[in-house]
């Protein structure tokens, strides 16, 4: 019995001690290095307009529609680009559903670009991304885009693009994936130009 207490006791301070290294020591640490390192990252990389209010974050994009604007991926999340309700269709290839709503936004991007009816059309301009939040459109989206933009702005084609470039984020690491283009703060800085 003295064998089983001694035990017992052991296994208690263990646990509390584990307890408190796991949810108080280690997760202060590391909010406090966040906090000192890379406070705007650790902080939802948040974008905040010249009044101090956050208009969004560069890491969630945001829907667009009207013409003077560079129009982001389609969004499977909740009531489009809803956080709370992150993730994908779930469609499969073989979906009707899915093959109608591609179908549409293909037409869609066509008859908004004054594209062809037979234009090829970036994958990334009719299909919504894994988390339906994805803030980057390709080059290519971009890049086809950018006639509608300058004429709504009355903007030279060419300044257009320049801005495009500016808000363009590499490839992580040099390698992995693709160059992307922000959708939130190209539209920003193009809202920028025309002030």
């Amino acid at each position: 019995m003295k064998t089983l207490l001694s035990e017992l006791r052991r296994a208690v301070l263990a646990t509390l001690i584990l307890a408190v290294a796991c949810c108080v020591l280690y997760p202060a640490v590391v909010y406090g290095l966040s906090q000192c390192l890379f406070r705007h990252q650790a902080n939802g990389s948040l974008v905040v307009d010249a009044h101090g209010t956050v208009i969004g974050s560069r890491l969630i994009g945001q829907p667009f529609s009207a013409d003077q604007y560079f129009h982001s991926r389609p969004s499977a999340a909740g009531n489009g680009y809803d956080s709370t309700s992150s993730g994908g269709s779930n469609l499969g290839p073989t979906s009707q559903k899915l093959r109608d709503a591609i179908a549409q936004n293909v037409a869609d991007y066509r008859a908004s670009n004054g594209l062809a009816t037979n234009a090829p059309v970036p994958a990334d301009a009719v299909t919504a991304s894994a988390s339906g939040l994805d803030p980057h459109v390709s080059l290519e989206n971009a890049g086809l885009q950018a006639g509608r933009v300058a004429r709504a702005r009355g903007l030279a084609l060419d300044q257009v693009r320049a801005l495009m470039a500016q808000h363009t984020d590499p490839a992580d690491l040099g390698i992995l994936g693709d160059p992307g283009v922000n959708v939130l703060e190209l539209n920003l800085a193009l809202d920028a130009v025309a002030k």
